[in-house]
């Protein structure tokens, strides 16, 4: 158990600055007095050395795509933990407080609460995950910055938990088994620093009160049935929010539901039963994902307030071409990844958004990609991702790469129905990755992926032609001329090449 979580407690640490861990005035920052007469041992924390800045503030890192504030302060960025080290021990069982100086005359001194052998302590930390735990320790130490108490048994939060560790930043309750009638409405009332709140995996079916510090919220795999307009009030400092695998569908989420997040970036509402977007997104949204929902349209009003969107997800549903209303994003001016995979589409969308770089449409029955389709985008597309569809060499036409000459740089048509090269490839002279792989082509024309007419080399560094019906034999000699390494087209296997060579 220890090996598994130092590592996990070596990252929490990471987040926090300097603290304590104490009962009354214990202090666990500096060494211990050495072994008193009644016999128990001294326990010495070990301090990590941060990386990071020169006083081991660490770095910190937001999720993917996110264009962080200059004003965030620690604790802001995504769901991922921030790279640190630490170290510590575990605590070897309850004993009293060895302080550094004379204690109050006539005061008890107060024992340390019971933890589990397993916690691990350290500097401004404790992680106390998978140790059997019913309820939250009662602890009072205003340095205590970070509480990890996932993956417990834990099933009742009174109001008074947490009423000792007022500079709490972030705490864990993952994994437990909370649900609304056992987590009182205040529990969480006085950590007015929380910046970081991870409720996943619990039974919860509404979302709790929260405060207002809040920066971070995972409330993934409860059993959330609604979000009222009320649900988020006051949150307007927060950044991520988490629900996805709840019970969440178009008629139980207010349009009012999200208005008070104002600050918010990233948003995940995967693995619900969403028939459409949800309707008042907040204008600083960044990344909003939708996989797994069974949504069926996108209408034109649903996303005109989302300038700020760069990533949208929306892999894993109903989507057919002619549920997608013409500007239901093409003006959105800093939207860049698309991911339409895993859909109903039966050729590429048209009216797709300007300024779009990564467009993923694998996993559907496309069959055709219409001339022109990706003409108005500026500067173009660089990923291009449609492995995994029904295309034959008359559904690629000479025109309908147009507009993607220098910009696109990866175009994946593996484990499609193309019985020849596609056409319009020799125009693409930006393209430095092309699959080709698991179709039915037979044949490697001259001048269909090189131009011998023209004297300069391709960037062409990765082409897989392998799990096809070629005939090597009768490739010209010249027909991957142009690409500098041949060791980089790759040609084996052949589909029945085993038969007859």
């Amino acid at each position: 158990m220890k090996t598994m979580l130092l590592p996990v407690l070596a990252l929490w640490v990471g987040c926090c600055p300097g603290g304590a861990l104490a009962k009354k005035r214990l202090n666990l920052r500096e060494p211990m007095a050495p072994p008193t007469p009644t016999g128990l041992p001294s326990l010495q924390l070990l301090l990590p050395v941060m990386p990071g800045h020169p006083d081991g503030t660490p770095h910190h890192r937001g999720p993917r795509g996110w264009r962080q504030k200059k004003d965030c302060n620690q604790g802001c960025g995504g769901s991922s933990i921030p790279d640190t080290a630490g170290r510590g021990r575990r605590r070897p069982g309850s004993r009293r407080r060895q302080g550094h100086g004379p204690a109050d005359p006539g005061t008890m001194e107060q024992p340390m609460p019971s933890l589990p052998a397993s916690c691990i302590l350290a500097q401004s930390a404790i992680a106390c995950g998978n140790a059997k735990m019913k309820h939250i320790p009662a602890l009072t130490d205003p340095g205590l910055t970070t509480l990890y108490l996932a993956e417990n048994e834990i099933a009742k939060i009174p109001a008074h938990a947490f009423l000792g560790l007022p500079n709490l930043e972030w705490l864990d309750l993952s994994k437990n088994k909370l649900d609304a009638r056992s987590l009182h409405p205040g529990a969480f009332k006085n950590l007015t620093r929380l910046k970081r709140l991870n409720l996943d995996g619990n039974r919860l079916s509404t979302v709790p009160a929260l405060p207002a510090s809040l920066q971070e919220l995972k409330l993934n795999d409860n059993h959330l049935q609604g979000l009222q307009h009320s649900s988020f009030q006051g949150l307007s400092q927060l950044l991520t929010l988490e629900v996805e695998g709840n019970q969440l569908h178009d008629g139980n989420i207010s349009p009012l539901a999200f208005r008070s997040l104002s600050s918010l970036l990233y948003l995940r509402l995967d693995r619900n039963r969403l028939r459409t977007i949800p309707p008042g997104l907040p204008a600083s949204l960044q990344e909003l994902h939708l996989d797994a929902n069974v949504i069926e349209e996108v209408t034109e009003r649903t996303l005109n307030r989302s300038c700020s969107l760069s990533v949208l997800v929306l892999s894993n549903n109903r989507l057919q071409e002619d549920r997608l209303a013409p500007r239901a994003w093409i003006d959105l001016p800093k939207l860049e990844t698309l991911d339409l995979s895993h859909n109903r589409l039966v050729h590429v969308p048209s009216f797709l958004p300007r300024g779009l770089r990564r467009l993923l449409l694998h996993h559907n029955h496309i069959e055709r990609i219409p001339g022109y389709v990706f003409a108005h985008m500026k500067p173009g597309l660089e990923f291009l991702h449609l492995s995994y569809n029904s295309l034959r060499a008359d559904g690629i036409h000479d025109v309908s790469f147009w507009g993607l000459r220098t910009s696109l740089a990866e175009l994946l048509l593996d484990h499609n129905q193309l019985q020849a090269i596609p056409r319009g490839l020799l125009s693409l002279k930006g393209l430095q990755v092309l699959r080709l792989s698991h179709n039915k082509i037979r044949h490697v024309p001259l001048n269909s992926i090189c131009d011998t007419r023209a004297a300069q080399d391709s960037n062409l560094i990765s082409t897989h032609l392998e799990n096809n019906f070629i005939d090597r034999r009768r490739i010209p000699p010249t027909a991957f001329s142009c690409i500098r390494a041949y060791h980089s087209v790759v040609l084996q296997p052949q589909q029945g090449e085993g038969e007859g060579s």
